[in-house]
């Protein structure tokens, strides 16, 4: 049925592309190269796409579509889907006397542990290239070891420096400013990550050669985050209390002009932070001057937060549907009535 539907979608779509449904008719382009190009030829210009595809390969052609579907706002519905389905499953084999840890992440997230990963292998192995193992038993071995750490409360700093595990995206600068561009991850993933972390602003030519390389910086320096951290003292969403784990988050992006000014920072916890930057939530001032936070749906959201009894109202839409808007300090937990997961496991003692 999904390729059905695929077929019937761009069939649909040639109606209104001349030039690439001549391609397709001659032969020059592929089935393949046709689906791709038409998820993004509506809103780019349909003779440079079109010039593109035909002087190189299907997979360049997919990845050049995925990094432009990517660089639009268009690409919050792709976050929330991989938010949504995020999910961690356990299985046991007793007759061989394995268990099975499975888990789904958004790409984002993904690349962090697989980074973390890598850290923790090299940081428990001296001298990795005389170890006879093969690269996933030392994987394994890395995830082992970082939850020995964490249950041992030694989370102290290690001797290896964070710049042998940065984690690379590559985004046009036009992306972050206007959503017009190219980008590897959904761009408000992006501006998500770059709100108050560490970055290494690389400059590159046309075709992808290095122009000059940034020195690494944080984006919110110390001194303005202590003042925020003085001035907001914990998550400043709505009924969130939330004191660990908040980020600096810039009102205006910085990418679109924002200062990073106290003026224009406020602290967000993670799981607020995501929902004002993929979850559809927006962050606008009222008639006092005063910050508020609008729900997916245009509502705004209550100065003293949610309580449980105000989640009766069926008419909101598919996004605020998809985060159920929780109660504050609880946001995005009723997310498993959404997701399709196993029972936990039951212990016996």
């Amino acid at each position: 049925m999904n390729a059905a539907r695929e077929k019937v979608r761009v069939a649909h779509a040639l109606k209104t592309l001349p030039e690439i449904a001549t391609a397709f008719a001659t032969g020059a382009l592929s089935y393949s190269k046709v689906r791709a190009l038409t998820r993004v030829v509506g809103a780019r210009d349909e003779d440079e796409l079109l010039s593109f595809a035909l002087k190189t390969t299907t997979a360049r052609v997919e990845e050049r579509c995925r990094e432009l579907r990517c660089g639009s706002v268009d690409s919050l519905d792709a976050v929330q889907r991989a938010f949504a389905n995020r999910s961690l499953r356990v299985s046991r084999n007793a007759n061989r006397g394995t268990m099975t840890i499975t888990i789904e992440l958004p790409i984002e997230t993904g690349e962090l542990v697989e980074k973390a990963l890598d850290k923790a292998r090299d940081d428990s192995i001296p001298s990795a290239e005389f170890v006879d193992e093969s690269w996933s038993a030392r994987q394994a071995d890395a995830l082992v070891s970082m939850a020995s750490t964490y249950l041992s409360g030694n989370t102290g700093r290690t001797h290896n420096t964070a710049d042998d595990y940065l984690v690379t995206i590559h985004v046009d600068q036009s992306a972050l400013a206007n959503g017009e561009g190219r980008s590897s991850l959904p761009i408000e993933s992006v501006k998500r990550l770059c709100c108050d972390g560490h970055a290494v602003i690389i400059g590159e030519g046309e075709h992808g050669e290095p122009l000059n390389i940034g020195r690494k910086t944080r984006t919110v320096p110390t001194a303005i985050k202590r003042a925020l951290m003085a001035r907001d003292k914990c998550c400043a969403f709505p009924g969130c209390h939330h004191k660990r784990f908040v980020d600096a988050h810039h009102i205006q992006h910085w990418s679109a002009g924002g200062e990073t000014s106290l003026e224009n920072l406020m602290l967000l916890c993670s799981q607020h932070h995501k929902l004002v930057h993929e979850g559809g939530f927006a962050i606008e001032r009222d008639y006092q001057n005063r910050w508020f936070f609008k729900r997916p749906d245009g509502r705004a959201v209550p100065a003293c937060g949610y309580r449980t009894q105000d989640m009766t109202d069926d008419d909101v839409g598919d996004v605020s549907k998809l985060f159920n808007n929780p109660p504050a300090g609880g946001l995005l937990t009723d997310m498993k009535s959404f997701v399709s997961e196993p029972s936990p496991p039951a212990y016996w003692h």
